[in-house]
């Protein structure tokens, strides 16, 4: 069924998808082919700075079966963003999840195809007002993509869970929960993500202050939340380097659905972001994941 197979397309996918990453996965008899997605064009024309630094991407570009395409935003936008996501779409394809940032109205949530923009929530309405994704799966085993991400992480600090249909061109709301976030002013890099612990995929994040690590559900509708604990600075592992756990904090046998990439490095004449919790950032970094989001091995 075309579910089943959604389903199985997002189980390939966790199996080994890296962000901004193009590889193969074989799923049975079948083969699909992943892009890559990444950011080009750095640009200095939207002077926020809420990812550590005043450059941002005024570009996205795939690089797939089909060839490359570039995809350039206008003069009055940009991409506000560590690195796009690549998901797989319910009727077959792939799409980058990206955070697209207007001048005067903010950031909004898009997917984006090489043939352009797929389709987004509304802007959030004022300059300087970002959003921070987690990523993007069937979340509640409808057959749908859902895409999650935290409003306003500074300031609203609510996870908000949207939902794509295939010839929409808006993202749907489909749950919120306040009081949830997933970033600071200045990193540069966005904590948690998605993972499957076995029992459906989950959001982790942590909560409004930083105290707890908090996995949420989507179900029925609402957001249900569990405490995984206390965040702790100290656990918190370098986004460069694997975390390690011991056997007892996994619950079982865990893909990682979605997690966060840094911005390639390699870019002419644009310093690295730096981060402002004085956390180390080896060269070569690939993960930004909290602690008790194993990766997978």
């Amino acid at each position: 069924s075309p579910r089943g197979a959604f389903r199985a397309r997002v189980a390939a996918f966790a199996l080994g998808a890296l962000p901004g990453l193009a590889l193969s996965l074989a799923l049975g008899a079948a083969r699909a082919e992943i892009p890559a997605a990444r950011y080009a064009e750095p640009t200095t024309r939207y002077d926020h700075g809420v990812l550590g630094d005043a450059v941002e991407w005024g570009a996205l570009r795939f690089d797939g079966p089909d060839g490359p395409a570039l995809l350039r935003l206008p003069q009055s936008r940009v991409f506000e963003d560590i690195a796009p996501r690549v998901v797989p779409l319910p009727e077959g394809g792939w799409a980058a999840l990206v955070v697209e940032s207007d001048q005067s109205k903010g950031a909004r949530l898009a997917l984006y195809t090489p043939r352009g923009l797929l389709a987004a929530t509304a802007f959030i309405g004022q300059a300087h007002r970002w959003l921070a994704p987690l990523g993007g799966a069937d979340l509640d085993g409808d057959g749908a993509l859902e895409l999650a991400y935290v409003d306003r992480p500074h300031l609203a600090k609510t996870l908000r869970v949207v939902r794509y249909r295939p010839g929409d061109p808006q993202l749907r709301d489909v749950a919120a929960r306040p009081g949830l976030t997933n970033h600071r002013i200045g990193w540069d890099h966005i904590a948690g993500g998605l993972r499957d612990c076995g029992s459906g995929p989950e959001m982790v994040l942590a909560d409004g202050d930083f105290s707890r690590l908090v996995a949420a559900r989507l179900r029925a509708g609402r957001l249900v939340l569990r405490d995984l604990g206390a965040w702790s600075a100290r656990r918190r592992a370098s986004p460069a380097l694997p975390i390690k756990l011991r056997a007892s904090e996994l619950e079982a046998p865990s893909r990682v659905l979605s997690f966060q990439k840094p911005p390639p490095e390699a870019v002419p004449n644009r310093a690295p972001k730096r981060r402002r919790d004085s956390l180390p950032r080896p060269k070569g970094a690939l993960l930004s994941l909290p602690p008790r989001v194993p990766m997978l091995t």
